[in-house]
């Protein structure tokens, strides 16, 4: 008989078990489970002829997103909850299915994690320094979602909406999601962002969707060796890339933003930051393992890192801000 306050293995089994949860939620989003219970809901026959999958291979996953909390079953139909209707609905702004896939995906990297572990130099066979391959495909629109409430928040704080004709260039960003919200915000703007020519492809595609294009160039290219210019933005942004670099890299980079800004211009980047004592959102903390895994030099840094870089780099005020994501903004100017 167990006394009270002595341990119990739950939460080692919950860990133990943790890529099977992601392997269920990532095969339920890749099948459009959560789409097909919509509404009334369904049971998994239902579940089976709407997705086309397997009446064995919907129920598994059913009994499993019900186990996770991810689904309800009430008198044998099966229903999405809050979150799962909030992030897990095709199509909407939050979707974080692509995200789901992609972790389902990369499993069998992390299974290569106590070789990086080790080594400390990557064991996965995906890096950041390919400049194309599928990841990017499949990446880039997939964490979008992670960055637009970031996005909206630094956008109010900075009260762009209403900041006339400024220009800003956003470095490696992806999805092209910042400069998707901003451009939609403000009317008069105009945007930029350097990355690789196949991430700029998918970028184009993603800021259509808003309406935006017309006010949205693209700069092909290695952020390393591309000059940014001198006094020609008013913003700039940096996200979720500081992470997988070096902290020489950094301020390399923080230099040519520094001088790529206009007297009074600011420097966004968000990232995964950790305190100085090395906590913090425990997403954050566990991505540090990710970049050791896929990275040469990168890591999950600290506040008083990014501080030091900025300073070297020139910028004389440094302020860290905390966002409703596992991310946090730091403003420089």
């Amino acid at each position: 008989m167990s006394t009270p306050n002595q341990p119990t293995p739950d939460k080692v089994m919950q860990l133990i078990t943790g890529g099977w949860a992601a392997a269920i939620l990532g095969s339920a989003a890749k099948h459009g489970v959560f789409d097909a219970l919509t509404g009334e809901g369904d049971d998994a026959a239902g579940v089976a002829n709407k997705t086309g999958i397997s009446h064995r291979g919907a129920q598994a996953v059913l009994d499993g997103l019900t186990g996770v909390g991810l689904v309800t079953l009430s008198e044998g139909r099966y229903t999405n909850t809050p979150e799962a209707s909030a992030f897990l609905i095709k199509g909407q702004p939050a979707y974080l299915g692509g995200m789901a896939e992609v972790m389902t995906g990369s499993l069998a990297e992390w299974g290569t994690l106590p070789t990086a572990v080790e080594t400390g130099s990557p064991s996965a066979t995906t890096t950041t320094e390919a400049a194309d391959n599928d990841f990017w495909h499949v990446l880039v629109p997939a964490i979008a979602p992670l960055s637009l409430p970031v996005a909206r928040m630094t956008a109010e704080r900075l009260g762009i909406a209403t900041a006339g004709p400024v220009r800003w260039l956003d470095v490696g960003g992806g999805s092209g999601i910042w400069s998707a919200v901003w451009l939609e915000a403000n009317t008069e703007a105009t945007g930029a962002q350097l990355d690789w020519p196949v991430v700029n492809t998918i970028a184009k595609q993603f800021v259509t969707k808003f309406s935006v294009a017309d006010r949205f160039e693209t700069i092909d290219g290695d952020f390393h060796t591309v000059d940014f210019g001198s006094a020609n933005y008013d913003y700039a942004m940096y996200g979720n890339i500081a992470h997988q670099e070096t902290p020489a890299n950094n301020v390399a980079i923080f230099r040519k933003f520094r001088k790529a800004l206009k007297p009074g211009g600011t420097l966004l980047i968000n990232d995964f930051v950790l305190n100085d004592d090395r906590t913090g959102h425990p997403f954050a903390m566990m991505f540090a393992s990710q970049l050791l895994l896929a990275t040469t030099g990168g890591n999950s840094w600290c506040q008083s890192d990014y501080r030091t870089w900025l300073g070297e780099a020139g910028f004389e005020s440094v302020d860290i801000v905390p966002t409703p994501s596992p991310a946090t903004v730091i403003f420089a100017s």
